[in-house]
């Protein structure tokens, strides 16, 4: 029977591992954002910073493991087989629901899904046992007040860190402006002091100075002279950053490089145990029944846990170089920072996100308050803010989302807020602050103009909520599997065990190929990265040529399938076909927005001159799909209230035609693919004899439809629909060919 402990336990182990990986995809974001997305230096040099502040984070986080230990439950009063319940339910549950949030692109919290995961099966396991023996009672059993401080922090780190950082902003923008390189002469050295006098508080007070490593006589010396050991720091690294600024070093990727390493280092103190805490507990527990149990699993009560955890170096060391492994490879950790970064860049780009309802409504009262708070101020100072915040001056780097002055305030702000809430004994989530600072500093800085505004909003929207529902989730989660292992022994436990690789397996692949679509778009990520105008061009010349052929070609295919579908009476094609139309509906918008986007980077002259065919072919794309659907909702219909099929006259009728439109289909893709218009005219005429093909056609059906003795005027209707739809359908290929041969043929 002990075996299937050390099973479990090596399970956890594993799960650690992943759980490492999976937590740093998510966490990432936290400490990487702001120097990726100001572009300070290359990914290696940002990513070779953050590790070094990872692994001395993660050598420094021993004292953290007691949240996992006792923070949450009170293990005395709990046996050996119930605690490993608990811990093996929490594992199973917390790899599954970061690796969705993650999959999703969507940042969550590392901490509420552990607390919670553990408050859920905790809970749930406290009931069972008050509920077998009567003289228990939940304080004995749950520690509560840990999780209602989460909650509280949830609420509280969410609000002020997104005013401080639209304040902060917005004021350092005032000082700096956008053109802040020819504003730095008298005020980088104050904004330098303050800023490195913060990170070394965050550094050496918060890590270092409570480092267990540190002999006790020299941390309390750190403690009782901090004020001193602060203002030593104001003065010589203000004085540092005046030489540096006259010896024309960029001081502001020094506060970036820096706030990036101390956020990492805080990051892996702090959320080291959200991730291994509860293995080491496991450990701990099989190392102590083993030692004292006696094999009585279910009575051996692991008071042991009561105390302090004492994780060996080497464990701490060895998760340390996982985290960075996991952050220099994941490409989910890529994509949860993408997500971050494209909610708070300058400049306007791909949205991820939709508009919402609420969205729309904070939008709109925003205006109209800054309406009325622009209505009593006086017109001189308007000017003179408007003057500060000309976005025309903007310095970005090649590729950049945001300037350095913003990545700066970014991580010191965090940094401060996160120093302020430990002081208080407030565990704010590095999480919640520097996203919710990211995303006030770009709300200052009036990235989130009125064409993207409504995007963003329901972006934080939807990024916030993910953070409320991971509690909640992680909390039910973890009760029903706590439960149902508690109730089905090791049979179920080793159920889940399977299952939990199964989901991981399975949602690996998943976003494999998820990210094999996103990878199709290589093409406007360039477009939106490059400032040459003349490579922009070349580069939306192949976007829009790549889109046009696609649709051509998918257009074609549908068109094909529906007529399939009304011939056969295949509804489950039919219905296929509609899933795709709408899928490609919404698809087809992206595309032309992010086109559109593009067209306002490329030269002048070409933009006057191509404009109006690039708006002709994207419109002939979103055509295609309206006589489509146009065609397959009465067909769809017919079939699916099984009146009488085509006659077998009409299908053969309609065979040649049928032939025609394909080969004329596929002639205006190969051309539109590759750019060489040598049939264009042949292919026009050709579209046009077989438009007077199809009206003859109509003509023939309609008088036919006269006839006293006609029968299956339904059906006969419907047929006309498709005739009528078909001619349609090489209007607007001629009209896509013709665009595409304006805007692509002979290009300049």
């Amino acid at each position: 029977m002990t075996e299937i402990y050390f099973i479990i336990v090596a399970f956890l182990l594993i799960l650690a591992v992943f759980d490492l990986f999976v937590g740093v995809s998510n966490d990432a974001v936290n400490f990487l954002n702001s120097a990726i997305g100001a572009k300070v230096a290359k990914y290696r040099t940002v990513l070779l910073v953050a590790s070094v502040g990872v692994l001395l984070g993660a050598v420094m986080s021993s004292g953290m493991m007691d949240v996992a230990r006792h923070g949450i439950m009170r293990p005395d009063n709990y046996s050996f087989h119930e605690v490993m319940t608990i811990f093996l339910a929490v594992m199973v549950t917390d790899v599954v629901v970061l690796d969705v949030f993650n999959t999703l692109g969507m940042p969550t919290s590392t901490t509420v899904s552990l607390v919670f995961e553990l408050l859920g099966g905790t809970f749930v396991m406290a009931m069972f046992k008050m509920a077998d023996n009567p003289d228990f009672v939940i304080s004995d059993l749950l520690n509560s007040d840990k999780a209602l401080s989460v909650i509280i922090a949830i609420f509280v780190s969410v609000a002020i860190a997104f005013f401080f950082g639209t304040v902060v902003q917005w004021i350092s923008r005032v000082i700096f402006t956008f053109n802040y390189k020819h504003h730095l002469r008298y005020t980088i050295a104050l904004f330098g002091g303050v800023a490195f006098t913060i990170m070394a508080y965050f550094i050496f007070i918060k890590g270092v100075g409570k480092s267990p490593y540190l002999p006790s006589d020299t941390r309390d010396w750190i403690m009782g002279n901090t004020p001193m050991l602060m203002l030593v720091f104001f003065v010589v690294s203000s004085v540092i950053m005046e030489v540096l600024h006259f010896l024309h070093v960029n001081v502001f990727k020094l506060i970036v490089l820096i706030g990036t390493f101390a956020l990492a280092m805080a990051f892996a103190g702090n959320d080291l145990v959200n991730f291994i805490g509860v293995p080491l507990a496991g450990l701990d527990s099989l190392q102590d029944f083993m030692a004292n149990g006696h094999g009585n699993y279910d009575t051996f009560m692991m008071k042991s846990l009561m105390e302090s955890a004492k994780s060996p170096l080497l464990y701490l060391v060895g998760a340390g170089i996982v985290m960075i492994i996991a952050m220099a490879t994941s490409k989910k950790a890529q994509n949860v920072v993408k997500t971050s970064v494209d909610l708070s860049r300058q400049d306007e780009g791909d949205e991820m996100f939709g508009s919402s309802k609420v969205a729309r409504s904070i939008v709109r009262f925003s205006q109209d308050l800054n309406d009325k708070v622009s209505q009593y101020m006086p017109q001189s100072t308007k000017n003179w803010i408007e003057k500060r915040f000309n976005k025309d001056e903007v310095i970005l780097a090649n590729g950049a989302a945001f300037d350095e002055v913003r990545a700066s305030v970014n991580l010191v702000l965090a940094a401060m807020l996160i120093v302020i809430g430990t002081n208080y004994k407030l565990p704010l989530s590095t999480t919640y602050v520097t996203f919710m600072v990211a995303m006030g500093s770009s709300l200052a800085d009036r990235a989130w103009s009125r064409e993207s505004a409504v995007f963003r909003v329901t972006g934080v929207i939807s990024v916030i909520g993910g953070w409320f529902i991971t509690a909640g989730v992680a909390f039910v989660t973890c009760a029903l599997v706590c439960t149902a292992m508690r109730f089905g022994g090791f049979v179920v436990m080793i159920a889940f065990m399977l299952l939990d690789i199964y989901l991981l397996w399975n949602s690996n692949r998943k976003y494999n190929k998820k990210m094999k679509e996103e990878k199709k778009d290589d093409v406007f990520r360039l477009m939106m990265r490059t400032r040459d105008k003349d490579i922009v061009w070349d580069l939306l010349s192949k976007h829009v040529s790549r889109t046009q052929s696609f649709v051509t070609r998918f257009a074609l295919e549908q068109y094909n399938a529906i007529v399939d579908g009304f011939c056969n009476e295949n509804l489950k094609e039919l219905r296929r076909c509609s899933r795709a139309l709408k899928d490609e509906q919404d698809q087809l918008k992206k595309f032309r927005r992010k086109e559109l986007l593009a067209m306002r980077r490329i030269p002048e002259s070409l933009a006057i001159e191509r404009n109006t065919w690039f708006h002709l072919g994207a419109n002939s794309n979103q055509q295609f799909i309206y006589c489509l659907k146009r065609m397959l909702e009465p067909t769809k219909e017919h079939v699916d209230n099984n009146f009488n099929p085509l006659p077998q006259k009409y299908v053969t009728e309609f065979e040649g035609m049928r032939r025609q439109i394909n080969e004329l289909m596929n002639q205006a893709e190969q051309m539109i693919s590759t750019n060489r218009f040598d049939q264009y005219d042949y292919t026009l005429a050709t579209a046009d004899k077989s438009k007077e093909q199809l009206s003859l056609m109509r003509k023939r059906l309609i008088d036919t439809m006269q006839q006293p003795d006609f029968n299956n005027l339904k059906v006969a209707l419907l047929y006309l629909n498709l005739l009528q739809e078909s001619q349609e359908f090489l209007s607007i290929m001629k009209h896509q060919l013709r665009a595409a041969n304006k805007f692509l043929g002979n290009r300049i």
